[in-house]
């Protein structure tokens, strides 16, 4: 199957950025530079802050506007004393749809474990949303050879207890830790070979089912400059945009990439 069977999905992660009066002005001024053509040809998520979430809704839902809403991460526990955290079932309740989980800066400055990683993944799930699930690695890790090790482990122990239809349904995004936020970006080729990986992972796990309809991403300075390249790609299903997304008009040449393609 190539990734002009599965829709592409075009994820906006905003992290630790925007209130909710710039997270509203920005979804307008993106709503604004979408036309309906460029829905019909891809999905796209936003992951504001927490605090914008509410904001957010609201305004897709009074304005029926087609964006797909998304957080940037959950707790494991439906609730419990966990001072500051959120859980799935929170979000759920705020029609959020997407949840990034197990992002490398999460795993990175905050210690989230693979198993923790799966977790949550669980348990995004158990509340009916699709979990995006990032995979990456170190530099270091890159110049001893170990990439696919380091990922292909990642993705063994997040889906080690999922079922086909749980597999096939989520998201999986390759996000080289090195090139998040550096401006430095894995070549087309590099990407595509560590993707072309995961989901013949995939298909081990899981099914040949499962890893013919899951959509992979890549993200790591992903540009409208690049995104062409990138989503040329047979196995890229679309991309997990950082700071890149932060610009309306910046976010919205990245959905539109296909229009440029022509």
């Amino acid at each position: 199957m190539s990734n002009e069977t599965r829709k592409p999905l075009i994820s906006g992660n905003w992290k630790m950025n925007h209130n909710h009066f710039e997270a509203i002005q920005c979804i307008q001024k993106l709503a604004y530079l979408l036309t309906k053509d460029d829905f019909a040809a891809v999905d796209v998520t936003i992951h504001p802050p927490f605090t914008d979430l509410r904001s957010a809704q609201t305004l897709i839902d009074a304005d029926e506007l087609r964006f797909i809403l998304g957080a940037q991460h959950c707790h494991e526990a439906d609730s419990g004393a966990f001072t500051g955290e959120i859980s799935a079932q929170f979000l759920a309740k705020l029609n959020v749809r997407y949840v990034i989980v197990g992002h490398s800066e999460r795993r990175e400055l905050f210690g989230e474990t693979d198993e923790v990683v799966q977790q949550k993944l669980v348990s995004i799930q158990k509340h009916k949303m699709t979990p995006i699930l990032c995979v990456g690695e170190t530099l270091s890790d890159r110049e001893a050879g170990l990439t696919h090790d380091k990922i292909l482990g990642q993705v063994r122990t997040a889906l080690a207890k999922q079922s086909v239809e749980q597999v096939r349904s989520m998201v999986i995004a390759y996000e080289p830790i090195w090139a998040i936020g550096t401006g430095k970006t894995a070549t087309a080729d590099d990407a595509q070979r560590v993707i072309s990986a995961i989901r013949q992972e995939v298909a081990k796990i899981s099914s040949k089912m499962a890893a013919e309809a899951i959509r992979l991403q890549y993200g790591g300075s992903v540009k409208a400059s690049n995104i062409g390249e990138i989503m040329s790609q047979p196995d890229i299903d679309g991309v997990l945009v950082g700071g890149a997304s932060l610009d309306s008009a910046e976010f919205a040449r990245i959905c539109q990439y296909r229009l440029r393609a022509s």
